[in-house]
């Protein structure tokens, strides 16, 4: 993830618009995700306030909120279209409730390497998916790359067999169920926050995510 382009590397949507503001109070904008502050993501959320700060300064204050403080990545969505948060950084996968089309994102695949990501999403149709859930409220800025998909799990997986019978937290997307389900496997739709918890208490012995790239 390049930190310079914070500005318009967001993974979500943002209700709010920054306008030049003349003897009035600044502008507060509440930043919640769900990771620390330490990862790719809590960098860049970091790194963008640290822009505001410099480029907007009395107009604009940018609080970010990590380690779900605020919002779990189920609820953000929400959050946001009441104007309880004004930004966020969800997985793609949390969007099927405003718009079905960001779901492409979860097909296996699809996809050979990480450049070929990049070149779909700065393309016409990758910028068109961004503004596909405007009329609810949210517009998207731009992705947050979190790498590509990874398993990991307590003994071996070599082949789709290894799967059969273990259970995966899952993000909540049907089209990620539908994929551990074709290999036996059984998918945990659950949020991030509760990822450690489950492999405590054994409600989830793998786990399903993406490698953060640094």
């Amino acid at each position: 993830m390049l930190l310079n382009k914070a500005l318009i590397g967001l993974a979500t949507g943002i209700l709010c618009t920054l306008t030049s503001v003349v003897n009035a109070d600044p502008i507060e904008i509440k930043f919640s995700h769900v990771v620390a502050e330490n990862t790719p993501k809590g960098q860049m959320a970091l790194k963008f306030k640290a822009i505001i700060s410099e480029k907007l300064p009395g107009k604009v204050t940018v609080n970010v909120f990590p380690n779900s403080q605020l919002f779990g990545d189920n609820k953000v969505l929400e959050a946001m279209q009441l104007g309880d948060v004004q930004m966020a950084a969800p997985s793609l996968s949390k969007f099927k409730k405003y718009t079905k089309k960001l779901q492409i994102f979860d097909l296996p695949f699809l996809f050979a390497d990480i450049e070929s990501v990049e070149r779909f999403q700065k393309g016409a149709v990758g910028i068109r998916l961004l503004r596909s859930m405007e009329r609810k409220g949210l517009i998207g800025l731009g992705y947050l790359h979190n790498g590509m998909k990874q398993l990991s799990a307590s003994s071996p997986l070599k082949v789709p067999s290894d799967a059969k019978g273990k259970k995966f937290r899952i993000m909540s997307s049907d089209v990620l169920a539908a994929q551990f389900m074709a290999v036996d496997a059984m998918p945990v739709k659950k949020p991030f926050s509760e990822v450690f918890t489950l492999l405590q208490t054994k409600a989830s012995s793998e786990r399903f995510s993406f490698k953060e790239a640094n």
